[in-house]
């Protein structure tokens, strides 16, 4: 393992579209989702030991989740855990992790990954960061995962690349012609049948250095604000700092503030078994299913003529379904939730009104 591999894990999210087991208070990356009796934050956790060793892994988190962290991921100490005071996207988020690590070790090479997605072949997916880490650790390069796709998904953002690079060199990170936002199911067809756009995981690699760069450049009030208070980082005096400086940082994403506007940007094209795990029909998707399509969570579910539904309750609960096709069922705490699958997307709205 390169002692200067690091790997931050952002896992501050409340996963409003996993309502009603997710909740703000306990959202889902702290969730057994997968019923395989370890939550999300617990396997994306382990799955980076066997990219660097424990100490090289820092979460990124809210203030009001510092305990649960410490709960499923004992083997951290408290350094490890950067907790911001408010909820202001991923670009000051990154810029915080960046400065951190850089005050730790300048020559800093980082993973930046989401603590809530399904990634089924691990080998391939370490092999992937191997190979995109050499390539940071050589190249003044921000990179990203692309994962090739399989279907024309709605539901996730693309990245363009030119298709002479696509034809030359696969599997080596090609130069980003553009980012696309989600799609419509024709544009989404049309990106598949293209070849040279792939799925955006969210997957980030770069050298600190290089990200801070791109921040003084492309974000500079995020910069000057978090770079302010530099000698504070790693000391006693962090959290004091971050608490009063963090919420004046502009609330955006990394990849409005910095992946969209700097000129070395590539993507190294992937293909792990990677979900982003959104939402609960994404969760059905990627389960076990039985022959009738569904995904049953619970030990005492009796269900007839009921398809393609996933179905999520309290294990000693005696629950008896017939007739449903195409459905959500949670059961959690004092709510109950029963949804089409097909307009899972309206889900979080509800959830607005109720609240």
């Amino acid at each position: 393992m390169n002692n200067n591999t690091y790997v931050a894990i952002m896992a501050g999210g409340i996963g409003s579209r996993f309502w009603p087991a997710s909740r703000t208070e306990h959202p889902k990356q702290f969730l057994d989702i997968m019923g395989v009796g370890k939550s999300l934050i617990r396997l994306t956790f382990e799955r980076f030991l066997k990219l660097c060793p424990a100490e090289n892994i820092f979460i990124v988190t809210n203030k009001q989740y510092k305990d649960l962290v410490k709960q499923h991921l004992p083997e951290l100490t408290d350094n490890q855990i950067l907790t911001e005071p408010s909820r202001n996207n991923t670009a000051p988020c990154i810029a915080y992790t960046a400065f951190k690590l850089q005050s730790l070790n300048p020559e800093a090479n980082m993973v930046v990954a989401p603590s809530d997605h399904i990634i089924l072949k691990e080998d391939e997916f370490i092999r992937s960061l191997q190979t995109g880490l050499a390539f940071t650790d050589e190249n003044d390069a921000l990179l990203t995962l692309g994962i090739q796709p399989s279907r024309p998904d709605t539901g996730y953002g693309y990245i363009e690349v030119s298709s002479a690079e696509v034809r030359a060199e696969l599997a080596s990170p090609l130069s980003v012609a553009s980012f696309r936002e989600k799609p419509d199911r024709a544009t989404a067809e049309k990106y598949l049948a293209a070849g040279n756009y792939f799925w955006n995981a969210g997957i980030f690699l770069w050298k600190v250095g290089n990200i801070l760069e791109a921040f003084r450049k492309h974000a500079t009030a995020i910069h000057d604000i978090l770079a302010a208070g530099a000698y504070h980082y790693n000391t006693a005096g962090e959290q004091a700092f971050i608490d009063e400086a963090y919420p004046t940082t502009p609330s955006i994403s990394v990849d409005y503030a910095i992946m969209e506007n700097a000129d070395n940007i590539y993507t190294l094209p992937s293909e792990f078994g990677w979900s982003d795990l959104g939402t609960w029909a994404s969760l059905h998707a990627e389960c076990t299913k039985s022959e009738d399509g569904n995904v049953l969570q619970g030990e005492r579910i009796h269900s007839y003529d009921v398809k393609n539904s996933l179905v999520r309750v309290p294990k000693d609960k005696l629950v008896v379904m017939g007739g449903l096709e195409d459905y959500i069922v949670v059961d959690e705490g004092n709510i109950l939730l029963i949804w089409p699958k097909s307009r899972e997307q309206e889900i979080k709205e509800v959830v607005k009104k109720i609240q």
